[in-house]
């Protein structure tokens, strides 16, 4: 575990902790949250021994290992894919070295009886048995799967990591941290270059895994699967809560109206005090009653309030100008770049009043396909817009577009028509540019702030056709909640490029799969897609095992047993195995209830720092997750038999 004891972190006069302390636990899934520039980067780079504080230390037992994942790394052009996460087994590797040179050596040399040459084959025996132990044999198919679940396909393992651009290669550094299996990881914006298909996959590692996890995130959906637990950063202070990232949400309004109730009631205090102060200030006889409450103000400790902006701020895209039934069309569109194929004998037709998701793995084709509707790329086969469709675009390259001798609020100001025009600087500041920044140039603006302005000029610009690929890259959630409401309500056609699922959800009605240079159709939103997708994949998973023949098998025996009396006394049979299944399954249950509260008493003692030393308490952690872990498979099984069983009796019913 980590101990983070009174920790202080300044830069000149600015503070950016002041005093905070928390503990990471053995097997926590920490969401860190907080504004943009609230020290949430930084206080990752604190624990890992990158930033040191002021004051205040960070603690860890030795030997303590910590996977960290910046947003901005540093990376090596020399290697193959293959061999730069192969790295993460460097002592699996070392172990290989070491055994094969034994090998050479004990195979040259005859003095079977010796001592050295016994001693030689103990120290190879030694070797193999810790190269074994450290999963020696299957490293490499554990980095393919690996590799393949972050999006890769095998063709890529040996091409040179110098070949992908920054996103691919965030996903190689990922998996090298994710394989190395540290104690904790640390994780800044993981999912901000993964596909849908990626983002599940490292959501189902990360809840698999045995150890610790602190992650920053702007993906609502990723922090509610993946986190148990939330810690914000709010006035270089820490407010813990042992719930997952919705939740909070939800308490931290609770919280703030108590800090708000408060802090009324110390302004009118600090109010009447002063009114008294003016008042008798030059009276004599008032002198001592002035005196000490002037001292009752110095010492009062003043509650501060982050500042949060709650007000519904309702943004509209323009009347959307009317178009034809038909927006696009297109036939036969077939795109490659040299001999590399990326779509292939494509139709399809997008509507008026639809709003339509292209999602799908990384380079399958969807911005391929989206350029090709907006005319930019040249294709094979035939692409034709509807009756006075006009188009407005949002690129991932948009923020380079912007006209670099503008100010922000110029920047708006220019295509702002309208009643907007009086809510331009309620929009800026709701895409977190208020103050003085609206009067920045463009010029000395990062790229996500240059991406947060294209998306305000494309809200107020009249068109009837959105198309808008990764729109929300750098978007925080109050921005994009602003953003999803706008298309929601937006009267025209959206075509949404996207693997955020709480963004999509609720806003698209068709989702467009691209996978093998094709596109396939799904009716309904993101999650009614992503469910049939798992529901495929399982079955896929299930024929590859031969899992559906147990159930035919039975199935096909009791169709030939004969007669009604065989069947009764079978189904008889069958619903005694389904009743001790549940049993046995709410017993699991319950003991797995009973052990969660244990480990909730022992945490609760973990937190105060007098238990620190305490290796008892650890022991006793450890012992409760592991009997919950065995509880846990032994649930997932009866669950398992339970529904086949259930299923069986289905089958011989019809």
């Amino acid at each position: 575990m980590v101990s983070v004891n009174q920790l202080t972190l300044d830069f000149g006069t600015f503070v950016l902790f002041q005093d905070i302390s928390f503990l990471i636990n053995p097997h926590d899934r920490i969401g860190l949250v907080g504004k943009n520039g609230a020290g949430k980067s930084t206080l990752l780079k604190v624990v890992n021994g990158i930033q040191p504080p002021t004051a205040g230390s960070v603690t860890m037992p030795k030997d303590f290992t910590i996977g960290y994942l910046p947003q901005v790394m540093k990376h090596d052009n020399r290697f193959s894919v293959f061999e730069e996460v192969e790295q993460a087994f460097s002592e699996i590797k070392d172990l290989e070295r070491e055994m094969s040179r034994l090998n050479e050596i004990i195979c040259q040399r005859e003095d079977y009886q010796s001592d050295e040459y016994l001693s030689m084959i103990n120290k190879l025996a030694e070797v193999t048995d810790r190269f074994n132990m450290f999963g020696g044999q299957d490293y490499k198919s554990t980095i393919e799967q690996t590799l393949k679940g972050l999006g890769f396909s095998p063709s890529d393992f040996h091409r040179s990591t110098s070949e992908f651009s920054g996103g691919w290669r965030m996903r190689i550094e990922l998996a090298k941290i994710l394989l190395k299996k540290p104690n904790l990881f640390l994780l800044d914006e993981p999912t901000n270059h993964l596909d849908i298909e990626s983002i599940t996959w490292l959501e189902d590692f990360l809840k698999n895994y045995n150890g610790a996890l602190v992650v920053i995130s702007h993906d609502k959906t990723f922090l509610d699967n993946v986190t148990n637990r939330t810690l914000e950063i709010s006035l270089g202070k820490i407010y813990d809560y042992k719930v997952p990232y919705s939740r909070f949400v939800e308490l931290r309004n609770e919280r703030r109206e108590q800090q708000m109730a408060a802090y009324r009631n110390q302004q009118k205090m600090i109010e009447t005090t002063e009114q008294f102060i003016e008042r008798f200030r030059y009276k004599a006889t008032k002198a001592v009653q002035v005196q000490s409450r002037i001292k009752q103000l110095e010492k009062l400790e003043r509650i501060e309030v982050d500042e949060f902006d709650e007000s519904k701020l309702n943004i509209k895209f323009p009347q959307a100008p009317h178009s034809g039934k038909i927006i696009v069309e297109g036939k036969h569109i077939r795109k490659s770049y040299g001999n590399h194929l990326v779509l292939d004998d494509i139709d399809f037709i997008i509507e008026r009043g639809e709003k339509v998701a292209f999602v799908g793995k990384n380079g399958e084709g969807k911005t391929t396909l989206t350029r090709i509707i907006l005319q930019e790329l040249e294709h094979q086969g035939t692409i034709r817009l509807g009756h006075q469709v006009k188009i407005g675009y949002f690129a991932q390259n948009q923020a380079q577009l912007l006209n670099e001798n503008l100010t922000v609020l110029e920047t708006v100001d220019n295509v702002a028509v309208g009643e907007i025009r009086t809510k331009i600087r309620d929009l800026l500041g709701a895409f977190m540019f208020r103050g003085e920044e609206v009067d920045k140039k463009v010029a000395v603006l990062s790229g996500g702030e240059r991406t947060r302005l294209a998306m305000v000029r494309l809200l107020l610009e009249p068109v009837n056709f959105l198309v808008l690929d990764e729109p929300t890259n750098h978007l925080d959630m109050r921005s994009k909640e602003i953003l999803k409401k706008a298309l929601k309500d937006f009267e025209g056609t959206v075509l949404v490029v996207s693997h955020d699922r709480d963004f999509l959800d609720g806003l698209v009605t068709r989702v467009c799969e691209f996978a093998n240079k094709k596109i396939k159709e799904h009716i309904g939103g993101i999650y009614d897609f992503l469910e049939k997708k798992r529901m495929n994949n399982f079955r896929e998973l299930e024929s590859t095992k031969g899992g559906g023949r147990k159930t035919s098998e039975i199935s096909t025996k009791s169709n030939s047993s004969g007669g009604g009396k065989n069947a009764f006394a079978e189904r008889k049979e069958l619903n005694k195995k389904i009743k001790k299944a549940e049993k046995d399954a709410d017993a699991a249950e319950k003991t797995i209830s009973q052990l969660e509260q244990k480990i909730e008493e022992i945490s609760l003692k973990l937190e105060n720092p007098d238990n620190a030393t305490d290796a008892s308490l650890f022991e006793d952690y450890q012992k409760l997750q592991q009997q919950i872990e065995e509880k846990m498979s032994e649930w997932e099984k009866m669950h398992t038999l339970m529904e086949d069983l259930k299923k069986m009796r289905s089958e011989m019913d019809d």
